[in-house]
């Protein structure tokens, strides 16, 4: 007997437990784990059940190894790090009197003493994203702390250097990489030079083991070119900051920010140098939608929550309107409160690494570390990740990985609420804000909803809002989830749809449909009904004028011309759709 008075559970147990309810879905497995195991865009087959036999052998304590549990020593909160893209003097102080600490800045160097105007430079860090103009952004920012007469020495942050990020010929490279990091070692303590930034590889539509192996092998080729120009290892390794990407996939986030302080302690050790990685979370851009925008507030909470609970020692939140473009006064304190809520109601700084002793979550870490180091090592077999770039094998692992993740898109297996899932077609058109678009990397730059979206921009450029006509073949009972279904497909393209009385007579559904003024049809009933009235039915439909008729469902039947069913392409059947209404216009 356990503590508790009922005698302890087993694996067993639970096997047959689970082996019944797969029996009665009509399943039959004699292993329910590899039944309902899923596997990740990395590989990694995530089991159904975790015990104590899946930890790994030496999860660690924070500051030993593996130093998977490390980030903000012994608790604490992280930076509040706001972007900021544009030298709006208000906005920036808005955000430091109200809960940032940290300002990351992509504005152009002589924007800066604007940017910068009022702020006490000593009292915060700054991060700068000036990319080819990072060496002249460095300067600036020091000629600044200058005239207000605010010692160099007193400055923290990053003056974000990172030239494997930048496009091919640019002229800040790996040099002058190393000899803004010799200023700092030299008499900027509270700097780092460089940046190992992920963020591209996650929004090109890579996995987390890809955006993980990208950055160990990135920072690795950081390291190499400062001891290169003369800097110490230990010194090499302290100019050297991370950034990674967080989604709203809260597990995913926390395993790959734990696992990634196990990878760069393995390059470490085999280097002599510091295990510590000071890890910058932002939350996906990739994952962001214009449609149905307030959703992105969930998401970002998600992702910052994983962040904290990761081990980030600073935490980006995009504003939740990012994908229209430049935040307004709202949605920036949206985003700075979101991580105030966390840390002063939520209490999630209060401990040290709280997902440590999961046994899901320490599996997941270990996989995904291993996974990553995997792709490191290919890497670094390659010569390196200026090669890997410059050969194509970055591009087209992560190629790989983005047409996996948009065939689930399409086939909503990965829905997107508001967009794919539960659309609002009364939401009007968003307004875009113009916003300073970034130069052109190795990558492409993509947003999951993007496909989606742009089918209902297509639909909305129509002089009317298309419509489909939905036959509801029988009783309510028969064709009601099958009408819901429908209609929540069709809506995710901005495509309207108009449902008929129930009834089962041909004529009666085809004179409904002739009134309706649209040009495309979609059965729906039970499969039972299909049976005795969808040949019929569609004759009737197709008699009346109809171009193109879908069925809810799997069945084949005459004068059908494709169906709808759970996991079909979703896209595709919303283009065609449009199509055939756009030629009806």
């Amino acid at each position: 007997m356990s503590g508790t008075g009922f005698p302890p559970a087993t694996r067993e147990q639970w096997r047959e437990l689970a082996r019944e309810v797969l029996r009665r879905s009509g399943s039959e497995t004699d292993s329910p784990e590899e039944a309902l195991a899923s596997t990740t865009y990395d590989g990694i087959t995530v089991a159904p059940l975790h015990d104590a036999s899946d930890l790994p052998e030496t999860p660690g304590l924070p500051g030993l190894a593996p130093y998977a549990p490390g980030g903000r020593g012994l608790g604490g909160p992280w930076e509040v790090r706001q972007r900021h893209e544009v030298a709006d003097r208000e906005a920036v102080l808005t955000d430091l009197e109200n809960g940032v600490d940290s300002l990351w800045l992509a504005v152009a160097p002589r924007e800066l003493p604007r940017a910068l105007d009022g702020v006490h430079l000593d009292w915060i860090s700054i991060t700068l994203d000036a990319g080819d103009r990072t060496g002249e952004a460095a300067d600036a920012l020091l000629s600044l702390a200058a005239a207000n007469g605010v010692p160099a020495a007193s400055l923290r942050g990053c003056f974000g250097a990172d030239p494997l990020n930048l496009p091919g010929g640019a002229a800040f490279g790996l040099a002058e990489t190393a000899e803004l990091a010799r200023r700092c070692a030299d008499g900027l303590p509270g700097m780092r030079a460089v940046v190992a930034d992920a963020t591209p590889y996650h929004e090109a539509g890579g996995g987390d083991a890809d955006e993980l192996g990208c950055s160990i092998a990135t920072g690795l080729a950081y390291v190499r070119a400062l001891t290169d120009h003369g800097l110490g290892v230990d010194e090499a390794f302290g100019q050297v900051e991370f950034r990674y990407a967080a989604s709203a996939d809260q597990f995913a986030t926390i395993a790959k920010l734990r696992a990634a302080r196990v990878l760069w302690a393995r390059v470490a050790e085999v280097c002599g140098g510091p295990s510590g990685q000071f890890q910058h979370a932002v939350t996906s851009a990739a994952m962001m939608t214009r449609r149905d925008p307030w959703t992105n507030m969930l998401r970002t909470t998600l992702a910052c929550f994983a962040a904290g609970v990761g081990g980030a020692d600073a935490v980006t939140v995009r504003p939740f309107d990012d994908a229209l473009g430049l935040p307004d006064g709202f949605s920036r304190r949206i985003a700075r409160n979101t991580s105030a809520l966390l840390v002063e109601e939520g209490h999630v700084a209060r401990v040290t690494d709280p997902a440590a002793g999961s046994w899901y979550v320490e599996r997941l870490t270990a996989d995904l570390a291993e996974k990553a180091w995997q792709w490191f090592q290919e890497i670094e077999e390659a010569g390196g990740m200026a090669a890997a770039l410059a050969t194509g094998l970055v591009r087209s692992r992560i190629a790989r990985t983005r047409e996996s993740r948009s065939r689930d898109i399409a086939r909503r297996k990965a829905p997107i609420v508001g967009v794919s899932q539960f659309p609002d077609l009364s939401e009007p058109a968003p307004a875009l804000n113009c916003v300073p678009q970034p130069p052109a990397g190795a990558l492409p730059r993509i947003r999951h909803a993007q496909a989606f979206e742009d089918l209902r921009d297509r639909a909305e450029a129509l002089p009317a809002r298309p419509a489909v006509f939905l036959a509801a073949v029988g009783s309510a009972r028969e064709h009601a989830a099958r009408v819901s279904f429908a209609a929540g497909l069709f809506q995710a393209g901005g495509v309207e749809t108009v449902t008929s009385s129930p009834a089962a007579d041909p004529d009666a559904i085809a004179k409904e449909f002739a009134a309706s003024g649209t040009a495309v049809a979609c059965l729906c009933s039970s499969d039972e009904a299909y049976a005795e009235h969808a040949s019929a039915v569609a004759a009737a439909l197709r008699k009346a004028g109809a171009v193109r008729i879908w069925l809810a469902g799997r069945g084949r039947y005459d004068g059908v011309d494709g169906n709808l069913y759970a996991g079909c392409d979703v896209l595709e059947v919303l283009r065609t759709t449009l199509a055939d209404l756009e030629v009806d216009e």
